[in-house]
């Protein structure tokens, strides 16, 4: 039975630590209602510690031996993922062409924007009711998108990009709720079983999530969450702030 076309690799990386996880943070700890941004989501970019760490990406991109190098690049076009994207393929020195699809970008967070959980339930306390009543996959914020909403992206641009990346090794660099939708389209998940992989894992700044194709013709997890190339002391840190404002 021929082998239908697409990637032979598939490696999905999260961006480098923005400044918009700084100001989250921040906002969580002392009980804000908002975060302190004065840019639309789109143009947050990279904090100089989310810099160091799509360097050290690259670096470790160079090391891998040349059979296990990426071919390509797709990219979230939002600045702290392209940014991502640009500076590690610099600090590889591999030719790697970088385009980029809006396929990849950020949840759309609605009228939860630039909100912590603490002033989503201020603000709207029968959204927040609503969303215990639904679920963190199936919840769409006011204007917004759900997970749901995510996963038809992804199918949409895992069935066009195949027939482009015929045969590459394809690294696509998104966000966090895009990477765990990607395992529940990839791997057939279940809702129950995303969640459950969700409560215990935080995908972390520049981490590295890796399918490689079977003789069979399906992708297979080779590796989740991987971020051996931040293990090394004159590396950047791991940092695992959460992108996802959420009123639970």
């Amino acid at each position: 039975m021929p082998q239908s076309p697409g990637p032979t690799a598939l490696w999905l990386v999260r961006h480098g630590e923005s400044l918009g996880n700084l100001a989250d943070a921040q906002a969580q700890e002392h009980g804000q209602g908002r975060l302190e941004l004065d840019v639309r989501d789109p143009d947050v970019p990279l904090s100089s510690t989310g810099e160091a760490q799509a360097e050290a990406l690259g670096a470790w991109l160079a090391g891998l031996p040349a059979d296990q190098q990426p071919t390509t690049v797709l990219s979230s076009p939002f600045a702290r993922a392209a940014g991502t994207a640009e500076r590690a393929v610099a600090a590889s020195g591999l030719d790697l062409t970088i385009r980029f699809d809006e396929r990849l970008r950020e949840r759309d967070f609605g009228a939860f924007d630039g909100m912590t959980r603490e002033g989503i339930r201020a603000e709207f306390p029968d959204e927040a009711r609503r969303r215990e009543l639904l679920g963190k996959f199936y919840y769409r914020p006011p204007g917004g998108e759900s997970w749901a909403d995510v996963a038809l992206r992804v199918r949409s641009l895992l069935a066009t990009e195949a027939l482009r990346h015929d045969g590459e090794r394809l690294v696509c660099v998104s966000h966090q709720a895009v990477i765990m939708v990607f395992r529940y389209v990839l791997e057939e998940l279940s809702e129950a079983q995303l969640l459950e992989i969700d409560r215990h894992e935080q995908v972390a700044n520049t981490s590295v999530t890796r399918y490689e194709l079977t003789t069979g013709g399906a992708f297979a997890l080779a590796g989740f969450n991987g971020v051996e190339h931040l293990a090394h002391p004159d590396d950047a840190p791991v940092t695992e702030e959460n992108d996802v404002p959420s009123p639970a």
